[in-house]
């Protein structure tokens, strides 16, 4: 790349961000924790799509606006998943995955 980063730092950078979100994701008993896991794996796939443009095209920014449109998709999820965590909440009182098998009283 231009900046003199290798692609080698950028690829362990985001598997690091990747694995920690997937360990996040099956191990958390916090519904907000599971969704900030999820989140680290939608951004890693982002920085992969810019990285990989940046590589191959380096004159179009198609990655790019994958990458900006990663993010939009990712800040809807975030605002969905908090209403329905806080519905969840009002319901049952608690946000501990294993606690919701059902939405009945």
């Amino acid at each position: 790349m231009d900046s003199g980063i290798q692609i080698s730092d950028i690829l362990i950078v985001t598997a690091i961000m990747f694995f920690i979100g997937v360990y996040g994701f099956v191990t958390r008993k916090n519904l907000i924790a599971v969704m900030m896991a999820l989140e680290l794996i939608i951004n890693a796939a982002a920085i992969n799509f810019i990285m990989i443009n940046k590589l191959v095209f380096k004159t179009n920014l198609h990655g790019v606006f994958f990458g900006l449109f990663i993010i939009a998709v990712a800040a809807v999820e975030v605002a969905i998943g908090l209403v329905i965590i806080l519905n969840l909440y009002r319901l049952r009182d608690s946000i501990d995955p294993e606690e919701i098998t059902t939405l009945k009283h």
